[in-house]
C-alpha cells in the first residue's frame, strides 16, 4: 500500500510533484471529462468550519468528475473542537471515507486531523496558509505566460494566508515576488523566512516593499486579496483606513509593466482592495483563477488517493 500522504502546505510536495500536478491540471482542463473513473467508489468528506462557495463547489465537482461521491459537513453539523476533540473526529470520520478536506480557522486543527486520520487530509484553507489557492494561482500563471521561473509578480495588500502560500509557491517555482503591505500587516515572519530559504534553491527573488508603487514596478501581474478576512470583521474599519494606499486601481496599474494582468483569489470587496473597472477589464485573470481551482484540486485528489 502506498504511503499515506497529506497536503497541508505546499511544502508537502516536492518541486517535481508540484510540476507534475500543474501538468495534470492542464490535461484535465483540456479534456474536460465530465465523468471519469479515477475515484470510482471513493467517498471524500468536506469538513468546513468556514463557509466557501469556490472551495466547496470546486472540490465537489472535482470528486464527481472523477467518479467519486462527497459528504459535506458544515460547522453546525460537526462543531469541530467543541462537541469532541478534533483527533476523535478525525479517527472516526477517516474510518468512513477515503479522503478528508478540512477548511478551518486554526492551522493546528488541520495538523491534528492529519496526525490522527487513516486517509489523506487536504487543507482547504487555514488561517496560516491556503495551499489549494496557491496551486490554482501557479497553474493560472503558467497557463497565461507559459513559464513561472523569472516571472515578475507583485502582491499588494494584507500579509495573510493567501500571501504565505503564494510566497512559498513562488519560492518553489522561481517566480520573482515583490510584496507590499502596510507595516503592521506584514506576512508572518516564520512563513516569510521559510519561503526565502526555499527560494535559494530555485533562483526566485522575494522582497518586501513599504510602498506599493515600488512593489509593482515592472510587474507582469499584480495580485491582491481582501483587506479584512473572515473572522476579522471587528477590525474592518481600522483596516480600511490602514490599507487605503494599497488599493489596486488604474493609478497603480500604470506603475506596472505594460499590459500587466490582475489576480484576486475572491471573494472581492469591490471598491476596497480593488476597483470595479480593474476587475472587469480583459487583463483580469481573476475568474480564470476561480475556474482553475477545479482542475488543480481534481489533480491533487487523484494524486493523493492513487494507491491509498
Amino acid at each position: 500500500m502506498k504511503r499515506l500522504r497529506h497536503f497541508l502546505t505546499l511544502e508537502d510536495l516536492t518541486v517535481g510533484e508540484l510540476n507534475r500536478l500543474l501538468l495534470e491540471a492542464a490535461r484535465l482542463k483540456r479534456q474536460r471529462v465530465r465523468q471519469g473513473t479515477a475515484l470510482a467508489g471513493r467517498v471524500v468528506a468536506l469538513v468546513f468550519q468556514k463557509p466557501s462557495m469556490r472551495t466547496r463547489v470546486a472540490f465537489e465537482v472535482a470528486v464527481l468528475r472523477s467518479g467519486g461521491s462527497v459528504v459535506y459537513l458544515g460547522q453546525d453539523d460537526i462543531r469541530l473542537g467543541e462537541r469532541e476533540p478534533v483527533k476523535d473526529v478525525a479517527r472516526a470520520l477517516s474510518r468512513y471515507v477515503d479522503a478528508i478536506v478540512v477548511r478551518t480557522f486554526g492551522h493546528g486543527d488541520a495538523e491534528a486531523f492529519a496526525a490522527h486520520s487513516r486517509v489523506p487530509v487536504i487543507n482547504g484553507l487555514s488561517d496560516a496558509v491556503h495551499p489549494c489557492q496557491a496551486l490554482a494561482d501557479l497553474f493560472t500563471l503558467q497557463e497565461t505566460f507559459g513559464r513561472l521561473a523569472g516571472l515578475p509578480v507583485a502582491y499588494v495588500g494584507d500579509g495573510n494566508n493567501v500571501l504565505h502560500s503564494l510566497a512559498m509557491g513562488a519560492a518553489m517555482s522561481g517566480i520573482h515576488l515583490a510584496v507590499s503591505t502596510p507595516a503592521g500587516y506584514r506576512p508572518d515572519p516564520a512563513q516569510w523566512r521559510a519561503a526565502v530559504r526555499r527560494a535559494a534553491g530555485s533562483g526566485a527573488r522575494l522582497a518586501w516593499h513599504a510602498q506599493p508603487a515600488a512593489a509593482v514596478a515592472g510587474a507582469r501581474v499584480i495580485y491582491t486579496d481582501v483587506w479584512t478576512s473572515m473572522g476579522q470583521e471587528r477590525e474592518a474599519a481600522r483596516r480600511r483606513t490602514a490599507f487605503q494606499r494599497w488599493q489596486v486601481n488604474d493609478a497603480l496599474l500604470r506603475r506596472a509593466a505594460p499590459g500587466c494582468r490582475v489576480m484576486h483569489c475572491l471573494p472581492a470587496h469591490r471598491g476596497e482592495e480593488i476597483t470595479d473597472p480593474v476587475m472587469e477589464r480583459a487583463r483580469s485573470l481573476i475568474f480564470e483563477q476561480a475556474e482553475n481551482r477545479l482542475y488543480v484540486q481534481q489533480a491533487l485528489l487523484q494524486f493523493l488517493m492513487r494507491g491509498s
